[in-house]
């Protein structure tokens, strides 16, 4: 069994169990899907890396806005502590100098002071203890302003003779020192405040370069590990199937590629494979073509030796006597020596018409065989008696066996394949001699054999005897007739009957040809008539 019709097996084998099975359980899914998958994996992957990092953003910016808004309120609170001092210190300095230009500083304050507090009481909402400290500071600073600040101004400016006394006194700036005290805690917690939201931020921010450090490395892994896969999965598969067809195109039909590719690649591989096999078997088909296509040739060549040869002779015979014949005056006695010359080339004419259309009738399965009860013992014992006359050099010996041979086929060509055999048998002994003949029964077989003590066949001579007109150089060389036909005649008529035929030769010691045929049961074929059993009931 050649290589070429496994694998085609084998690949229809793998084929039709493929297709019976659903797609999800055939081997691997389509290509397409397999990258459309590979490329949400990816992009579900870097949206997670990118969604981590965006709520690192956004951490990240909160805590931005945060301490920006810690600073604010801190600035805030910077700004209106200064618009204390400057009440204080202005107010001050008028007392000293009691000029009323050195409260300019002061009306600015309290024109600015009502905006501050309300920025500041509104920058500390969020925060219910600084709040309270930002209202605290306001009773504070209103309480200042009302109850010593503003009355003071007007006191003095009614009664500027009173101002070193004032100026000599304390309590202004002891009630501005205790605001400052407050401002001081206020901006103490603040800036504590500021402090742990400025680590938070630097913190987040830490966090959100390692997240995207990180996503960065997971993304190029993701990448990586896609083009590793596509690489896998496409391009490998593709390389080697280059590589397979260049050589297939050098002339390696052997060549097949390992079917583990997914999808489409799958395909692929399945589809060179069955190419590959296909060609390997086109060449096969191509070679034996030539092959028989020079057999052929050679069994042409040597069907017109063959045929030219068996066809001189007997013609020449024709020709030659039937010229005498009109050319001479002959005696009756002479004149029908020579007819009877011309009448047994003819009958070799005959013969070798009857052989070439038997055999274009088995090569066309034209071969019309009859079904009939038939004794192989009679028919042997006929077949001996026939052939026992053609030659005094040899004697044909045949023992019947002790029971009926019984066979259903066509008596005349098993007449014709043991007539072929005897013939045979008698001239491939050109010393003479004798010439067994046996047959006998074993099981449901039936089985007949010719030995002959003659020239045998060569062994390298042995694998082509049943090959159409061959004929080998013994039968040449010895000047032996014949065509070539007869045995492959008898292994057809004998293959008709369901049986087969052959041989054992050595050369120099002779031949034994035997065939076997299926016996046929007794309910299916009477003893036929002028059997040998027959006969010895009589």
């Amino acid at each position: 069994m050649s290589q070429a019709a496994t694998d085609s097996r084998t690949l229809d084998a793998a084929s039709s169990a493929t297709e019976g099975k659903p797609r999800f359980l055939r081997g691997g899914s389509g290509l397409l899907a397999r990258i459309a998958l590979s490329a949400i994996v990816v992009a579900v992957g870097l949206a997670i890396v990118f969604g981590v990092l965006f709520l690192a953003i956004l951490t990240l910016r909160d805590r931005s806005v945060e301490s920006a808004h810690t600073q604010q309120v801190i600035a805030t609170a910077n700004r209106l502590q200064t618009r204390v001092i400057d009440l204080e210190t202005s107010v001050r300095g008028f007392v000293i100098s009691k000029n009323t230009r050195d409260l300019g500083p002061w009306r600015a304050a309290q024109a600015q002071y009502p905006r501050e507090m309300s920025a500041l009481l509104g920058l500390t909402k969020d925060n219910p203890i600084q709040h309270s400290r930002a209202l605290a500071l306001r009773s504070a600073i209103d309480g200042y302003l009302q109850t010593y600040s503003r009355p003071l101004v007007g006191f003095m400016e009614r009664n500027p003779r009173y101002a070193p006394t004032v100026a000599l006194s304390n309590r202004g700036r002891l009630e501005v020192e205790a605001i400052r005290a407050r401002f001081r805690q206020f901006l103490d917690t603040e800036t504590a405040l500021s402090n742990a939201r400025q680590s938070r931020a630097r913190t987040t921010a830490r966090h959100a370069l390692e997240v995207g450090g990180a996503g960065l490395a997971a993304s190029m892994l993701l990448i990586l590990l896609g083009a590793l896969y596509l690489n896998r999965a496409v391009a490998r598969p593709v390389r080697l199937t280059a590589r397979a067809a260049a050589r297939i195109a050098g002339g390696d039909f052997s060549e097949r590629l390992r079917m583990t590719g997914p999808g489409e690649v799958g395909e692929l591989e399945r589809t060179f494979n069955t190419m590959a096999a296909s060609l390997e078997r086109t060449l096969a088909d191509l070679e034996e073509r030539n092959q028989t296509l020079a057999e052929s040739e050679q069994v042409k060549s040597e069907l017109v030796s063959n045929v030219s040869h068996e066809l001189r002779t007997p013609l020449a015979s024709v020709l030659g006597f039937s010229a005498l014949m009109l050319d001479r005056d002959l005696a009756p006695d002479e004149r029908r020596r020579y007819l009877e010359v011309i009448r047994t080339e003819a009958h070799r004419l005959a013969a070798l018409l009857n052989d070439l259309l038997d055999l274009q009738r088995v090569e066309q399965e034209a071969l019309e065989l009859r079904h009939e009860a038939v004794d192989l013992n009679a028919l042997l014992a006929a077949q001996v008696t026939l052939y026992s006359a053609q030659s005094e050099a040899h004697a044909l010996r045949f023992e019947p066996a002790g029971e009926p041979l019984l066979i259903r086929g066509d008596r005349d060509r098993l007449a014709q394949v043991i007539g072929n055999l005897l013939s045979n048998g008698i001239k491939y002994s050109p010393e003479g001699g004798e010439v067994e003949v046996g047959a006998g029964r074993l099981g449901d077989e039936v089985t007949v054999w010719v030995r002959d003590r003659g020239l045998g066949i060569p062994e390298d001579h042995q694998d082509r005897i049943f090959t159409k007109f061959f004929r080998g150089d013994v039968g040449r060389e010895r000047g032996i007739a014949g065509t070539g036909l007869g045995l492959v005649l008898a292994r057809q008529i004998v293959e008709a009957h369901g049986g087969e035929v052959g041989f054992e030769s050595e050369e120099g010691t002779g031949s034994t040809f035997w065939f076997r045929l299926p016996a046929a049961a007794e309910s299916d074929a009477a003893i036929p008539e002028g059997s040998l059993a027959a006969h010895d009931d009589s």
